[in-house]
């Protein structure tokens, strides 16, 4: 080998330890103290062992030619590709280290290259995002930058999974791009995000507040449903990354993998012939009928602490990976609401884009009443809900557990609005208003006129139930498909989704929909 040969190759050595270095010591130690991870230390946690292949290790960007504040490998950000159980994903890593993460013209030109290979070979992208926001120094090339950024994120929506995990500062334009992307993470204490920081808000409106209660975790997961996923530690967040990569297809090309936890597809549980109560009134917790149909009772719910009048998440019957949609009538009795609206809607079209059967589980009353609601738009959330459904082409299936109510009924994946298979248990009620709202209605005058009309009130409202809030009239007219055992219900949504599978359909030719948004 020549002399310069080794000269140069010895430099590479120097250059990349450099790199692996990051912003140096004193920074890596005082990421520490945070309770963050670095870097480098969460894709080796992200990805399989010795998977990682990086891009771009040694590209530097322009700011030191102008603004004289150093040249740093790699830019600020670590850019590459590499393995989830097998399965290759494309990963950026924000280094907190060198100036703060901030995005620059070379730092973003290393993300927007992960972003362009991942559409092109068809592979999820999953951003960990730990930086001040843009490079002030570098002016309008920063914000130009995350443009750039913006638009890749747009035009890969619906064509591969797009992940963004939140693992420090995300503030003013950096958050449009996870809002952007299909699924976010956050982690308690150490992640934030706004478009606006505390010291402007306490600037314009006199408002004394903190990071964290602006745009911690928990704000975003439980008030705004920002993040669908908060955790306590960066490990645990991508640990749970992991396991959401194992339930999606690499692209909109695919299906999400099968995987055969040994469950038996005829079992039955006879405990769910007793799970709903005799009382129409009384609660119970959806989640225990989840857990008992799916395999191995797995359940990835998604937006646990937003919403919880409605349950999405994914899980696997007969080994196939479906999206639930659930009320939950332990919360608000399962009503729907702008909230609950709209996570269920923005779930359905994620499945409906990446080949993901949807299953939904109805136990529903209504819609949520008042002003509030009314105000809030409702009416146009609810529509979003309808739209979605109504747009989808995977297979999609219905259970009616309990109570369908009016719109609602409609609203949640009924026949009439494209539904492929539509159960039923039999002491579900499905009728335009509940039997006692109904009653009063149909039979006014006869309760006015009663010596008893409480007494009158209790008697047609059992006669109404027994007429006409039922199963049956829907089976008769062939909106319900059948009515179904409790205890069989794992193994008719597995046998439908069997013979669903090679299901087609052909949509007018149009440019694309104009979603109520």
């Amino acid at each position: 080998m020549r002399q310069s040969d080794q000269d140069n190759l010895k430099k590479l050595e120097l250059m990349k330890e450099e790199a692996f270095l990051g912003g140096g010591a004193k920074r890596i130690e005082a990421q520490h103290r945070r309770g963050k991870l670095t870097a480098r230390e969460r894709i080796d946690l992200l990805l399989d062992e010795g998977s990682f292949e990086e891009f771009d290790l040694l590209m530097t960007g322009r700011a030191g030619l102008n603004t004289g504040i150093g040249e740093f490998p790699g830019d600020g950000v670590i850019t590459g590709h590499g393995t989830i159980d097998g399965r290759e994903v494309f990963v950026f890593s924000q280094d907190f280290t060198i100036m703060g993460g901030a995005l620059g013209e070379a730092h973003a030109q290393k993300i927007c290259k992960v972003m362009d290979h991942a559409v092109r070979v068809g592979a999820p992208i999953i951003g960990l995002n730990d930086s001040g926001g843009a490079r002030i120094q570098e002016g309008v090339e920063s914000l130009a930058a995350y443009g750039e950024i913006f638009h890749r994120n747009v035009q890969a929506s619906g064509v591969v999974p797009q992940i963004s995990c939140i693992m420090g500062p995300c503030a003013g334009g950096a958050v449009y791009s996870p809002a952007i992307t299909d699924f976010t993470f956050m982690v308690e204490n150490t992640s934030y995000m706004f478009v606006t920081g505390p010291n402007v808000v306490e600037t314009v409106t006199h408002q004394d507040i903190t990071a964290e209660e602006l745009g911690g975790a928990m704000v975003y997961s439980k008030k705004s449903g920002v993040a669908n996923f908060a955790f306590p530690n960066d490990i645990l967040c991508l640990r749970e990354v992991r396991r959401l990569i194992n339930y999606l297809p690499s692209n909109n090309r695919q299906q999400a993998p099968i995987l055969d936890l040994r469950d038996p597809a005829e079992r039955t549980d006879p405990a769910l012939d007793y799970l709903v109560p005799a009382n129409p009134n009384q609660t119970y917790d959806m989640k225990i009928l989840i857990t008992s149909i799916l395999d191995g009772a797995e359940f990835l719910e998604i937006h646990a602490h937003f919403a919880r009048n409605i349950i999405v998440g994914f899980g696997r019957l007969g080994g196939q990976t479906i999206g639930l949609i659930a009320n939950q009538p332990a919360v608000l009795a399962g009503v729907l609401d702008v909230q609950a609206s709209e996570k269920a809607a923005r779930f359905v079209r994620f499945c409906d884009a990446f080949n993901i059967p949807l299953v939904c589980l109805e136990d529903v009353p209504g819609f949520m009443p008042g002003p509030e609601q009314e105000h809030g738009g409702i009416i146009r959330h609810g529509a979003k809900l309808l739209y979605a459904f109504s747009e989808a082409t995977v297979p999609r299936i219905t259970v009616i557990i309990r109570k369908a109510y009016g719109g609602a009924y409609v609203v949640m994946n009924s026949k009439h609005i494209g539904a492929d298979i539509n159960f039923a248990w039999p002491a579900s009620e499905i009728a335009v208003l509940g039997p006692k709202g109904a009653a009063q209605i149909i039979y006014r005058k006869e309760i006015d006129e009663a010596e008893d009309p409480e007494e009158m009130l209790a008697r047609k409202t059992d006669e109404y139930r027994q007429t006409y809030a039922n199963p049956f009239m829907a089976a008769k007219r062939g909106f319900i498909d059948d009515v179904i055992n409790p205890r069989d219900t794992r193994h008719r949504l597995i046998r439908s989704l069997q013979f669903l599978e090679n299901k087609r359909t052909v949509r007018p030719k149009r440019k694309h929909g104009n979603i109520p948004l």
